[in-house]
């Protein structure tokens, strides 16, 4: 026992040992942080998805009832049909960010100020935004007077919204708006981690822009475009800010969020809500899984020879 005792402050003394000690003590702090304010926050509100249960007072075991409620209830499918508007102006974000990501990784006068101008509005914060479209789109707001300006009657503009036809395209516009930027970074920083040569002798074989994006830009960022993809499609399930800053969820414009949200706060139905997030977990995983096979290079079977 004192031998074992001797070895390990010989050890602690050492270069090796010293360094362990400096790496462990360094882990531990973020990792008590992960596990107090991450994993047992989550265990919990899985522990909670099993009861029916407010804030305050007495809990009632109730088994998968939350969970049979989440997924049978109609209210819970309109919410996650509103997605689709966001899911559709995912893929247009990425579109207009990797053009113009293509534009920009070029020699192009004044793209400095261009790459600025587009990243800005993700710098901003959500709340700010939701409260600077909500006068955008107001009646006789921004938008409305430079339509009634260049002879539109005010009679034939729609109420941006109020209207159920247009209240969630109008939002998601504000969402691609905010977030083209973020994927415009990362799409320009993997668009000029291509080597240069690359594209010399693309312009001797006489390759033009399209031909130089599809066969050496996209085949070179694919892991980024599947990334931001996934970051795109998990965020249009999960948004938040927007529509419940402009709306409060209501004319139709009700996230899964807001509802779970609605539900846990307003209604006091806590373990209903601890239900519709792990639900909601769940689902951004599946997604996420079937992007990645979908995205997955897949090596071409080679042919028995005899």
């Amino acid at each position: 026992m004192n031998g074992a005792i001797t070895d390990m402050r010989k050890w602690l003394r050492s270069r090796q040992g010293q360094q362990t000690v400096v790496i462990v003590t360094f882990l531990m702090i973020p990792v008590l942080l992960l596990l107090t304010f991450t994993y047992l926050p989550f265990a919990k509100m899985v522990q909670f998805s099993f009861y029916d249960m407010a804030y305050l007072g007495d809990r009632k075991f109730v088994g998968l009832k939350n969970y049979q409620e989440v997924i049978t209830r109609a209210e819970y499918y309109d919410t996650l049909k509103v997605s689709i508007y966001y899911f559709v102006g995912a893929f247009i974000q990425m579109i207009l960010a990797l053009f113009f990501a293509c534009l920009l990784s070029f020699k192009l006068k004044g793209r400095n100020f261009f790459k600025g101008a587009l990243f800005f509005p993700y710098l901003i914060n959500g709340v700010a935004i939701g409260f600077i479209f909500l006068y955008f789109f107001k009646r006789m707001g921004t938008l409305d007077t430079l339509l009634v300006t260049i002879g539109i009657p005010i009679d034939k503009i729609p109420y941006w919204i109020k209207d159920r036809v247009f209240n969630n395209p109008s939002l998601s516009f504000v969402s691609i708006w905010r977030y083209m930027g973020q994927n415009l970074v990362m799409f320009i920083g993997a668009i000029q981690s291509v080597g240069e040569e690359m594209y010399e002798a693309s312009n001797l074989d006489g390759a033009n822009r399209w031909q130089q994006f599809r066969y050496i830009i996209f085949p070179n960022i694919k892991t980024v475009v599947s990334l931001n993809l996934i970051l795109a499609v998990k965020g249009a399930i999960s948004v938040f800010e927007i529509p419940y800053i402009m709306t409060n969820g209501s004319n139709g414009t009700s996230t899964f969020v807001i509802k779970t949200i609605q539900t846990a706060f307003q209604f006091k139905k806590v373990g209903l809500a601890s239900a519709m997030a792990v639900v909601l977990l769940v689902l951004i995983l599946v997604i996420t899984q079937i992007q990645e096979y979908l995205f997955k290079e897949r090596k071409p079977k080679k042919k028995c020879t005899e």
